[in-house]
This record gives C-alpha cells, structure tokens and sequence, in this order.
C-alpha cells in the first residue's frame, strides 16, 4: 500500500467513503496506516483526576458535573497539591507517562485557583511525566502562563458535529471550543481534541466531525474517541448503548485521516471485553486512561490493563518520546 500523506484538506465526500468503508476492509486500511506512523506495539498510558469536582454552570446534556442536573456527583472544591501530587505519583509508579488534571470549570479565571493549578502543572511536570490539563475555556495569556509551568498539552473536545452541538451545549458555542484550541496552539501547547459518540447525532454528524478534526492547520496530537457514559439525571440518560462496531469505524476512521495522532480508546472502554478492546488497537487506537475512573465515571483498573498488556503484548509509550527521538535525530 502506498504510503499514507499527512493531510488537511480532506472532503466529506472523500470521509465518507473512508467511513463506510466495509469494516474488516477498514480496518485493515487503518492498520496499516498506523503502522507506517506509530510502533504498533507503543500504547500511551495516561490517568485522568478530578482536580475540582462538580457545580460547573454549562449544560452538557451528557455531564454528570453540571450543578443544573441531579446525578448524585459529590461536589468539591479545587484538592491541594500534595493531594495531586500523591495520585500523580501512584499513577507513575502504576505506568502512566501522561497525567490529565479536570476542573468542572466553564472557563480559566485569573485568580488564586489558577495560580494553584498552575503550581500543580509545576509539581507534575518536575515528577518526569507529560502533563495534561481540561479547565474550559482559556484565553491565550492563560494557555501561555499553562505553557511557561510546563503544561504538555490542553484537552478541549469538539464533542460532535457544529451543526448537532446546539443540541447538547447551550452554555457556549462551537467556535468558543475552536478559539480556545486556537489559543492553546499559540501558545505552543499541544493539543487533546476530539468528540463523543452516542449523543443521539447521526452519522453524518461524526462525519463532520471527523472534516473539522482532520482539516485543522495542524492535527490535534492526540484524539480521544468516547462512547457516551450514560449518566442518571443527565438529559441524555435514556440514549441507547453505543454500538462495539461504531467504536471501531471511529477509531479507524480518525487513525487513516489523522495517521501522526495518538488515537485514545477513552469513555466506554470500561464495558469493553479484552477482545473488543483488542480490535480497537489492531484498528488504530494507541492510548488509553487508566485508573479507576474517568473524572467522575468507573474505569477499568490499572491491574486489569496491566494483564491487558501482557496478554497483547503491549508496552507503555515512554513519556516525551517525540521529544527525545527530535533531539536524537539533531
């Protein structure tokens, strides 16, 4: 197969065909694109805490964090430091190279908090892990003041399609969440960007998407694909399971149109079997969360990846290997 270009001016039309591509068939495509841009056996590992839990003002339909919903979510403040600092080190010691820090915040204040958080950026990054932080939106002063306390990388999800957001976020506007990614570039932080299935949106919505993604100036260094956790008390609790196979088209989908990303298996991994998590890296997904939960929301344990590992014959991406490999090669 001819080698894969990096490119940014896909077409729906051109997205389509590659989504509707039959699936073993698609599948096989993804594989090997990915091989001819990732170590196949490399799964980056990362941990996401709940830095400051609950009472945030959006109205994520699906957000359990949203003080307008009932979800049973115990609210509390910004956690000290060592507190950070002692999870950040357990998820070390357990193979985590990437530590992600979320706040239920609408958006970054410049205030006492943020100074916190950017000590905490500080902590982690001394520690020798890529440090990751979701605040909401941020402007580009914040994302360079991120930078300066050695922040990695920002997630900011598009979370589906411009024309379906509307139906899932009031709060703000697809082009808020394309702004603060644009001030996350600015400033020389990578970016974490990428949506959730399962929100009720068609598959026309991911499709588009998917264009927005892959169209960027430059792609996301990472794409995190999440099947919908759906939460008691949130609007959209009712929505019906996420289908294994629509996982899959996603992941293989986002591995051909964006071949250099790293590809995260996220929400909804938890009720994966070993088998269809297996599928999903053999279709091109190359990181995952672990721990035992995802902000607010069960996780599998870093025990049960850890026999995941050995059995598939995986290794834990070293931490700042883009880097490494850069200085190498100079």
């Amino acid at each position: 197969m001819q080698d894969v270009l990096i490119r940014h001016d896909w077409t729906i039309e051109e997205i389509k065909a590659i989504y509707n591509t039959p699936l073993l068939e698609l599948v096989f495509r993804a594989a090997t694109v990915h091989r001819q841009y990732q170590d196949t056996a490399e799964v980056q590992v990362c941990t996401l805490l709940s830095i400051k839990t609950g009472g945030c003002p959006e109205d994520c339909a699906y957000c359990p964090q949203a003080a307008r919903y009932d979800t049973g979510v115990n609210v509390h403040g910004l956690l000290q430091k060592e507190q950070v600092l002692h999870y950040a080190k357990k998820a070390k010691d357990a193979g985590s190279t990437r530590f992600c820090m979320g706040a239920a915040w609408r958006e970054v204040r410049d205030n006492r908090d943020f100074d916190r958080v950017l000590d905490m950026v500080k902590g982690v990054n001394e520690m020798g892990m890529e440090v990751c932080c979701t605040l909401g939106m941020l402007t580009e002063e914040q994302a360079k003041k991120l930078a300066d306390a050695g922040l990695y990388a920002y997630n900011h999800n598009l979370d589906t399609s411009k024309e379906h957001y509307s139906e899932i976020i009031t709060t703000r506007t697809y082009d808020d969440r394309l702004e603060t990614l644009d001030n996350v570039r600015k400033a020389g932080v990578s970016v974490c960007c990428g949506g959730i299935i399962g929100l009720g949106e068609s598959h026309e919505d991911r499709i588009q998407m998917l264009h927005t993604l892959s169209n960027l100036p430059t792609h996301p260094e990472s794409v995190p694909i999440n099947a919908l956790t759906r939460v008691k008390g949130t609007p959209l609790e009712h929505m019906p399971k996420v289908e294994f196979w629509d996982m899959v088209r996603m992941i293989a989908t986002t591995r051909i149109l964006i071949p250099g990303a790293m590809v995260r298996l996220s929400a909804g991994r938890a009720e994966m079997s070993v088998s269809e998590q297996a599928l999903c890296f053999m279709a091109g997904a190359n990181s995952i969360f672990t721990g035992e939960k995802l902000l607010t929301t069960k996780n599998p344990s870093f025990e049960e990846d850890h026999m995941m590992f050995e059995l598939l014959g995986l290794k834990a991406r070293e931490a700042f290997k883009d880097e490494k490999e850069t200085a190498t090669a100079c």
